[in-house]
């Protein structure tokens, strides 16, 4: 017997970011929309835990317990009294170190996988406590759709959306380290006043009227200085994707995938063929939003 959850992807159209916390943690009003690119998380019985990864940078995964999938299965089983004795296997297809939420999406997906399999029942809320524990963006890869976290990003309220978002993704040659990514953020800070993070109304009534011209116009991302200062090569990929029709462009979370916004499927393919033309990315990719969050099936 074998369970496979599929898990979305995420960007972020709006991050803003608060002043470093005592507990080296900022406060965030951090506006997740899923996307379809999906990790699929299999998880079969084992003699012990193990994990496989297959797909695009599958080698950038580690397969260790510091894996979110395997501190997933450790910290249910935990909770259950039951030994991890699973073989975690992660199916990738989205971007590695990417700044679209790929491990916490595999967290999430072995999370529910591994609860679907030992028949453990947990509740939904007791999973997104679970997810809280393991990673500020794991919670939003359990429920997908729209949702603006709080706090670390954790505390979720679901968003409504009035429509289908269309995104491209351009890809870049390497990888951004999040926490590397927040203290060049609180370099840049030093001595300026930072203000409480709270979310765009024009943001949130554009996502609930299904308005791409309106989102394009509010979407921001308080770290995306930051990822241009440790990479600044990104700057021409998203100056490439302007230049190609894209209605917004912005760096996806902590990055370094940039993030594109059209208004339809024909831009998509226009900004995505401009986007490889420029030579300034490794891969593209298109996709829609919003996507569910960790399915079983």
């Amino acid at each position: 017997m074998s369970v496979t959850v599929r898990v979305p992807a995420k960007v972020n159209v709006q991050l803003a970011v608060g002043a470093a916390r005592p507990d080296g943690y900022h406060d965030l009003a951090n506006v997740f929309l899923a996307v379809g690119l999906y990790d699929e998380v299999t998880v079969t019985p084992a003699d012990e835990l193990r994990i496989t990864c297959a797909g695009p940078d599958a080698e950038q995964v580690p397969l260790d317990r510091t894996n979110l999938a395997a501190r997933a299965a450790l910290t249910l089983a935990e909770r259950r009294g039951l030994e991890p004795a699973v073989h975690i296997h992660i199916a990738k297809d989205i971007p590695v170190a990417g700044g679209m939420a790929g491990g916490s999406a595999d967290g999430a997906g072995a999370l529910v996988a591994c609860d679907a399999l030992w028949g453990t029942e947990a509740s939904r809320t007791e999973l997104l406590d679970i997810c809280a524990e393991l990673g500020s963006d794991v919670p939003f890869s359990l429920v997908g759709g729209a949702a603006l976290g709080v706090g670390r990003g954790e505390r979720l309220t679901a968003l409504e959306v009035g429509g289908t978002f269309h995104w491209v993704f351009a890809m870049a040659g390497r990888g951004l380290s999040t926490p590397a990514v927040f203290r060049e953020f609180d370099r840049l800070a030093e001595g300026r006043d930072i203000p409480g993070p709270v979310a765009s109304d024009d943001l949130l009534d554009a996502l609930a009227k299904g308005d791409p011209d309106a989102l394009a116009a509010a979407v921001s991302n308080d770290l995306q200085s930051a990822a241009l200062s440790l990479f600044p090569e990104l700057a021409d990929t998203l100056a490439a994707g302007r230049t190609a029709g894209a209605l917004a462009a912005l760096v996806s979370g902590s990055g370094p995938t940039t993030a594109f916004l059209v208004r339809d499927p024909e831009a998509a393919t226009a900004v995505a063929e401009g986007l490889r033309a420029s030579g300034t990315c490794r891969t593209v990719r298109i996709a829609t939003a919003p996507a569910p969050g960790a399915t079983v099936g």
